[in-house]
């Protein structure tokens, strides 16, 4: 295994991270496999190449685009996501495979030469770009030289044609807690969505859902971000979670509609505490009305709002970001930023398929195999349209840290709402 930056000679391996390498494989073998190292001789994905008595496999190049000369914090980020890549691949110790960075330097121009750069270096498989308008500038070099990519962006737009988002995407983990919800009993839908384009995303996915899986939607409304716009369209969701008959005709709510029995709130750490607040105040009982949100809740401190506690979100088994942290907290002396995860497991993807032979690699058909990954964040797939999907555990809040009241699937099954 070697890593390169751009124009850099290889980089060998500290032996506390050859140390840190052999513990974690002998910890995954202990704990039954399973986790998304490469593929065993003769196991799955493996075609038989680099056998006992047949030559050396050529290197397996993997270009990871980011932004590291960029402004502001952005740069920091950039490096957090090139380090966590760069664990990937001391944990999963394939001699074989080559990562080279290559600075975006956080413009679509950059993002263009970086891509360029890759592909002239022999790149099979393009990890990043982290913002929109880079990978637009970088996906049609990368598709020209068919090298697929996958990148760090959350803007659903630019996925598809050779580009996959392993971002957690706006608006798929709606099915997640919609369908558990409906699972524990619960029928008549209430929603209080922000008014931003997050919540079109989510209201639109939040409507298709419910509608397939059986519930119905008996009051939604989106609000406003400042604190004074969001008191009407709260105070019209709570006529719904009280009393049968008092609901009103305004606001899309039907007059004498069935009472909520669970309030929908897809809102983050920046609006939530204050929407949250506004539910004791129009009375609305959160032990009779289950209070559900989205992966915004995954926030420390969520159940600090008294009205949360006892909610049920979607999100990562907390138990891989932990371990994930540690490793990289012994590794690098620093607590990595959140979207760090997505580096490590598209770089370990990458060593898992890297067994099979060039131009079979990071086919499409192998980047979104049905079985998926397993990766920091737990199982994951990459589809057809560039999107992902994600198997997510529902969590619990509670006043002193969420728990997990349903283990996130160890398996794909069948298609979700």
């Amino acid at each position: 295994m070697q890593v390169f930056g751009a124009g850099m000679t290889a980089v060998r391996r500290p032996w506390h991270l050859a140390v840190l390498a052999a513990l974690a494989l002998l910890v995954a073998a202990c704990a039954g496999g399973g986790s998304g190292r490469p593929p065993i001789a003769g196991g799955p994905g493996f075609d038989g190449q680099g056998a006992p008595g047949e030559p050396p496999r050529p290197a397996v190049k993997v270009a990871l685009l980011l932004p590291l000369t960029a402004g502001g914090n952005t740069a920091n980020i950039a490096k957090a996501l090139k380090q966590a890549g760069e664990l990937a691949l001391f944990d999963f110790d394939n001699p074989n495979v080559t990562l080279i960075s290559k600075d975006t330097k956080g413009t679509p121009e950059g993002a263009a030469a970086a891509a360029t750069a890759a592909v002239q270096e022999g790149a099979e498989l393009i990890v990043g770009p982290l913002f929109a308008k880079s990978v637009t500038a970088a996906a049609p070099i990368a598709r020209q030289a068919s090298v697929p990519m996958i990148a760090f962006s959350s803007d659903r737009t630019v996925a598809g044609n050779g580009v996959y988002l392993l971002s957690f995407l706006a608006g798929r983990d709606v099915p997640r807690i919609v369908s558990y919800a409906i699972s524990q009993g619960k029928r008549n839908f209430a929603a209080l969505i922000p008014k931003t384009a997050y919540g079109n995303l989510v209201a639109t996915a939040f409507q298709q859902v419910v509608s397939r899986a059986g519930g119905q939607i008996v009051a939604m409304e989106q609000f406003p971000l400042d604190a004074n716009g969001m008191l009407e369209p709260a105070r019209r969701v709570a006529e719904t979670a009280k009393t049968e008959d008092s609901a009103s005709a305004e606001g899309g709510v039907v007059t004498g509609g069935p009472t909520a029995d669970v309030l929908f709130l897809p809102a983050g750490p920046q609006t939530l505490p204050t929407v949250a607040a506004l539910l004791p105040y129009f009375e609305v009982d959160t032990s009779a009305v289950k209070v559900i949100g989205t992966g915004l809740w995954d926030y420390p401190n969520v159940g600090r709002e008294k009205p949360l506690v006892g909610g049920w979100f979607p999100a990562p088994d907390p138990k891989g970001w932990r371990s994930f942290t540690q490793r990289y907290v012994k590794t690098y002396g620093a607590t990595p930023p959140r979207l760090s995860s997505l580096s490590y497991d598209a770089v370990s993807l990458a060593v898992t398929l890297s067994s099979n032979r060039k131009g079979r690699r990071y086919t499409p058909a192998q980047l979104t195999r049905s079985s998926g990954f397993a990766g920091v964040d737990g199982l994951f797939r990459l589809l057809p349209d560039g999107t992902s999907e994600r198997g997510l555990a529902i969590l619990e809040v509670q006043r002193y840290g969420p728990r997990v009241i349903q283990p996130a699937p160890s398996a794909f099954g069948a298609a979700q709402f």
